[in-house]
């Protein structure tokens, strides 16, 4: 695997950029992110951390920069003169390396949220090893916590071993060896600090490491044996990605997206999160700004059917058994998506502070809850039947529970949803239908394996019934495609999953294809459904779910062209957001998305296992 590639601060990202008028606040492109398998940091190329929940990924955050700018808190560690600075991951992990280059030297600090001997630490961990590398560099540091999204006043006290910050619930300290002397400060407007500076020269080691916890005691760690903890962690992301075998096309890029993915898995549960962050914005305009830091069932369809294809048994047996006891223990409906802790969110806060680039509102939770989605039967039994095929077997309870849904499936495929997209307009959406499509065929393929009871002939019989509907009412002869939803000319990009479940992998699905890409599309991206390019970017995943359909329906060629340019589309270390501007390359929407990435392994796996090899160096 070809060594992941430095960032210079000169350069904005992988792909050339459009010039713009500066705007207020970071480019969401700029950030880095880290994780310990319970929160994750994410770190501005100039050494900032703007965003840390603790202690858990869906906590409210302590350090959220990112969405408030004023009062959020941040991290701070860069060289107190000009600087340029470049950035790489190191090989096989989440560990960050960002490189400082002054007049008078150069440095590396490497950021680490460090895990435990036996996995993560049971407190927050942030690592950050200065090492002088040639001359003589100054630096300075800052640990600001915030406001907790305004709901929180942090204050510094002195405590017997030193001195820490109370926030709210949480507590908060510095160690670390040779930072220079701390000292607590009080910004004009009352804000609370701890800083620092020191001078890194050649061969020197420094170390800061920030510690935190939430209604428990806090533990300050030796610093020997955090810096040990840094070495231990590169060793433990390391021994986890040899786990995972894929060398074929792009390898490199689906390496770095599936080390993204398995910071979104939090590792108390086996919960795979949908993103790490809430409220960043779809559009200039705002109003799309929806909380992620939840488990979609959707989402963990597609990181199952990943995670059994790279043979990580591991997170697949954690994720799916967590899936199955927390529908059984939220039924007897199937939800959208769950709380990474098991269980049902419901309520939707907004809180009072500016948002990210001051787009606001900034929520937490998320509506769409609440929200009938017949395409999540589909992804429920796509995970059983994943895990069964790889040669599992499915427990009594969950048997039954998947029988029941199977039947509840012949019941609801009827009826209006609010689709993929959750939209507030119920429809019969073409996208849903076939999900249940999905969900029926693997229950027949379950029930005759002998994985599930019940009656796999009612499952046949409407599973047939439903590919004659979309046939009849989904497909328009005068669009040469499947539409929206029947008697709309609107187009749905999710109908292009459809192609790698088989529901349609031949001339119709060509045709939809072609259509959806003239009018959606913009280069090898695509907007989410028709009318959005008014109203927001495109949505990354989707690109890749139209490399993943061209592959499908035999065009290969195309599809190989298609993923050429949407991994450039990353940022320099490898993270995806939710959308991109095509004409900037300015990412929108919150990050590292989840779907994002799932798109990108999917879509390499799905070209690489047609037959003819890809051209070139991709590895």
């Amino acid at each position: 695997m070809a060594a992941d590639r430095p960032r210079t601060a000169a350069a904005s990202s992988r792909r050339p950029r459009a010039e713009r008028a500066p705007r207020p606040g970071r480019d969401l492109s700029d950030y880095a992110a880290i994780g310990d398998g319970r929160t994750v940091a994410l770190i501005a190329l100039d050494g900032r951390i703007d965003w840390m929940p603790v202690p858990d990924l869906s906590s409210r955050p302590v350090f959220a920069r990112l969405l408030d700018d004023a009062d959020g808190g941040c991290i701070e560690l860069s060289p107190t003169g000009e600087f340029t600075a470049s950035r790489r991951y190191v090989r096989d992990t989440n560990v960050l390396v960002t490189t400082f280059t002054t007049a008078t030297g150069r440095v590396s600090v490497t950021d680490a949220l460090v895990t435990g001997v036996a996995g993560r630490l049971p407190w927050a961990e942030l690592a950050r090893r200065v090492d002088g590398l040639e001359g003589s560099v100054e630096l300075a540091w800052r640990v600001q916590p915030g406001t907790v999204l305004g709901t929180a006043s942090p204050w510094i006290e002195k405590a017997a071993p030193g001195t820490v910050i109370r926030d709210g619930s949480m507590t908060v300290a510095v160690v670390g060896r040779d930072r220079g002397a701390e000292a607590p400060t009080i910004d004009g407007d009352g804000s609370p600090a701890l800083t620092g500076r020191f001078t890194a020269t050649e061969g020197s080691r420094h170390l800061i490491v920030v510690v935190a916890t939430h209604d428990e005691p806090l533990h300050l760690p030796d610093p020997d044996n955090v810096d040990r903890g840094i070495d231990r962690t590169i060793a433990n992301w390391r021994a986890w990605s040899k786990e995972f075998s894929y060398e074929g096309a792009w390898a490199r890029d689906v390496r770095r997206s599936a080390l993204a993915l398995k910071l979104l898995i939090f590792s108390p549960t086996g919960a795979i999160a949908a993103a790490a962050t809430t409220s960043l914005p779809e559009n200039p305009g705002g109003g799309k700004n929806w909380d992620y830091r939840f488990a979609w069932v959707r989402d963990l369809a597609y990181t199952a059917h990943t995670l059994v294809r790279f043979g990580l048994r591991e997170e697949t047996h954690a994720a799916i058994s967590w899936l199955f006891r927390t529908i059984r223990e939220n039924g007897p409906e199937l939800h959208v998506f769950y709380s990474l802790g098991g269980g049902l969110p419901t309520d939707v806060q907004t809180f009072d502070v500016p948002g990210w680039r001051g787009i606001g509102p900034v929520v937490g939770g998320n509506p769409a809850q609440s929200q009938l989605q017949l395409g999540v039967y589909g992804d429920l039994f796509a995970i059983a039947r994943t895990y069964a095929d790889a040669g599992n077997v499915l427990d009594v309870e969950t048997g039954r529970m998947l029988s029941s849904v199977a039947d509840r499936t012949c019941d609801l495929w009827r009826n209006r949803d609010a689709g993929m997209w959750e939209l507030p307009d119920e429809q019969h959406y073409t996208s849903s239908k076939m999900g249940c499509w999905k969900a029926l065929d693997d229950a027949v393929a379950l029930a005759e394996s002998g994985q599930i009871p019940g009656s796999a002939d009612r499952w046949r019989v409407e599973r047939d019934r439903i590919a004659a509907w979309v046939g009849e009412h989904c497909w328009s002869e005068e669009r040469g495609a499947y539409v929206m939803f029947p008697g709309s000319d609107d187009l749905d990009t999710s109908v292009l999953l459809h192609a790698p479940t088989r529901f349609d992998d031949g001339e119709r699905m060509s045709s939809t294809i072609d259509v959806i890409t003239a009018e959606l599309g913009r280069g090898a991206m695509l907007y989410r459904y028709s009318g959005m390019a008014s109203e927001e970017f495109p949505f990354v995943a989707c690109g890749f779910w139209r490399a993943s359909a061209l592959a499908v329906v035999g065009r290969r060629e195309e599809a190989v062209a298609a993923m050429d340019e949407l991994v450039a589309t990353s940022n320099d270390v490898g993270i995806l957001a939710e959308m991109i501007d095509a004409d900037t390359g300015e990412f929108w929407g919150n990050l590292p998305q989840a779907l994002s990435h799932l798109g990108l392994i999917s879509a390499a796996l799905t070209i690489d296992q047609t037959s003819a090899p890809v051209a070139g160096d991709r590895r």
